[in-house]
């Protein structure tokens, strides 16, 4: 008792002493607190971690764009166990990995942006142009898992909010046209550029930011078209109005370093690093590649007779990148020995190296960009938009300015020579615009022009239904044999939010599964 009473004196006399100067001697000089921050740290981390690589091993990219994604979406095929999405198979990590490691970083950093900078005058394009990437962040992160935290998402530390509630997608899609339409009319080209080179995409350029805004705004009104295409009409026209991209000197784009950490791009460096021998290009692309006599195949595989090498190591294979030597490896086989061993595939070459591999002078490196939104994608929904009466303008002529910008964004892979304007006239000659199929042809050539970004080419079939692709149904898969329509939610939620998880699983046709469609994907 003795000892409680000496302790409590001790305190109080500290108390009594300390009063005065409590908050000053309390408050540590070097503390980042809101008023000191440099919020555009914040932004450009959240650009960085949204191209894929969180941990600088590639975590998300490896596992939601190239295993899953990019196999399901026929881009890629994998012999390989642990690359599910080729065959349907449930990994439930692998499902919620984009979320785990998005909510907690990029999502929060934005977040804590747009919060901070609203209503400072000396920070208003930074405020806004912040706003138009969280629309952006928030279109990938609802169409990949349907509806998910949105309105109270990030505000941990704001907020002490730790259980958000999940929005609807509707209402989420409803938020991203006004944020869009608001942030693109108010950012001010005479306004101090407070951004500069902490945006890696523009470089705080307003016009450019505009632009992306309302090609932004097209791609979320054209991914209404099944669910509700009166509200997709308005906000394409919308979208037209404000001013697209119109070159491919508008490409939405990061450009990563040559070198395996953060600032390396995730899905490049899994092909060519990480993971080099797990995956081949699927048949399904290098067909029709082929079969249109689409100049970009050089471009987009090669054949190595080592790669399994990866990049750095001695003996690295660049390999053939010869257009007829390319050779699409199918999806939904395995090297078991069994029934469906890939020796059995019809037109087996005798060798699985003899299949392409990702090109290793362009997509498949270190340092090559990812593009979170393009001119040639903005053309081709144009198209359609055109095609449907939607606005005013040539479908034809959108569809060859479609293909033209993807053909030209060769080159911002790093292709050399690249393609010529020749070789592009020949092409179009010999694939012209047809009105009769033109949903599909369309469609088909956004998925061409999405090669590796297979969030977004996933995200478009599933709207479009094209490109017309061949399910594969391997034993014990999880979907019954169909392509997955959504990413399943992590398992950690049902107990760290399980009202707000549970109120999001009731609205689901199916339940939390990969063949429950979200809202806009109407069957």
């Amino acid at each position: 008792m003795k000892q409680k009473l000496l302790i409590l004196s001790a305190a109080l006399i500290f108390s009594a002493g300390c009063k005065k100067n409590f908050e000053s001697i309390n408050t540590d000089p070097e503390h980042v607190t809101s008023a000191v921050m440099n919020y555009n740290y914040l932004f450009t981390a959240a650009e960085l971690i949204t191209s894929g690589n969180s941990d600088g091993n590639c975590y998300e990219d490896w596992r939601n764009n190239l295993i899953y994604a990019g196999c399901m979406i026929q881009h890629f095929s994998s012999t390989t166990g642990y690359w599910d999405g080729d065959k349907y198979f449930y990994n439930p990590s692998y499902n919620s990995a984009y979320w785990d490691n998005n909510y907690p970083n990029t999502i929060t950093n934005i977040v804590e942006t747009v919060y901070h900078t609203k209503g400072d005058a000396t920070q208003t394009n930074l405020y806004n142009i912040a706003r138009i990437f969280k629309a952006f962040m928030f279109q990938r992160m609802t169409d990949m898992y349907g509806d998910c935290p949105y309105s109270q998402a990030g505000m941990g530390y704001i907020a002490n909010i730790t259980s958000p509630v999940y929005d609807k997608q509707q209402a989420i899609y409803d938020s991203l046209y006004s944020e869009l339409s608001d942030a693109a009319a108010n950012l001010s080209a005479t306004a101090t550029n407070t951004v500069g080179s902490a945006d890696l995409v523009y470089g705080g350029n307003v016009d450019e930011w505009k632009k992306f805004a309302y090609s932004e705004m097209l791609r979320i009104g054209m991914r209404l078209s099944k669910v509700d295409p009166t509200t997709a009409q308005k906000w394409v026209q919308a979208a037209v109005a404000g001013g697209v991209m119109t070159s491919n000197a508008d490409d939405a784009m990061v450009q990563h370093q040559n070198q395996h950490d953060q600032t390396a791009n995730g899905s490049g460096s899994v092909l060519v690093y990480q993971d080099p021998n797990a995956s081949r290009l699927s048949a399904t692309f290098v067909n029709y590649l082929k079969s249109t006599g689409d100049p970009r195949l050089t471009y987009i595989g090669t054949v190595c007779t080592s790669p399994g090498t990866a990049w750095g190591a001695a003996g690295f294979d660049y390999g053939d990148t010869s257009w007829f030597k390319q050779l699409g490896q199918p999806n939904g086989y395995d090297l078991n020995g069994s029934t469906l061993d890939l020796s059995t595939a019809p037109g087996y070459p005798g060798n699985q190296n003899d299949y392409s591999v990702a090109n290793r002078y362009t997509f498949a490196r270190l340092n090559a960009p990812t593009f979170f939104l393009t001119n040639a994608e903005t053309q081709f929904l144009l198209a359609e938009a055109a095609e449907r009466g939607w606005i005013t303008g040539d479908p034809a002529t959108y569809y060859a300015a479609g293909v033209t910008a993807g053909m030209n964004q060769m080159a911002e892979t790093g292709a050399t020579p690249g393609i010529t304007q020749a070789q592009i006239t020949t092409y179009l000659a010999a694939n012209p615009y047809n009105a009769g199929n033109a949903l599909q042809q369309i469609n088909t050539q956004y998925w061409v022009a999405t090669f590796m970004d297979e969030y977004e080419a996933w995200a478009n079939w599933r709207r479009s239904g094209y490109p017309v692709l061949t399910a594969v149904n391997y034993p014990g898969n999880a979907t019954n044999g169909t392509i997955p329509r959504r990413f399943t939610y992590p398992q950690g939620e049902p107990a760290t939010n399980a009202t707000n998880y549970n109120a999001a699983v009731a609205d689901l046709k199916d339940g939390d599964k990969m063949t429950s469609p979200v809202w806009w994907d109407v069957q």
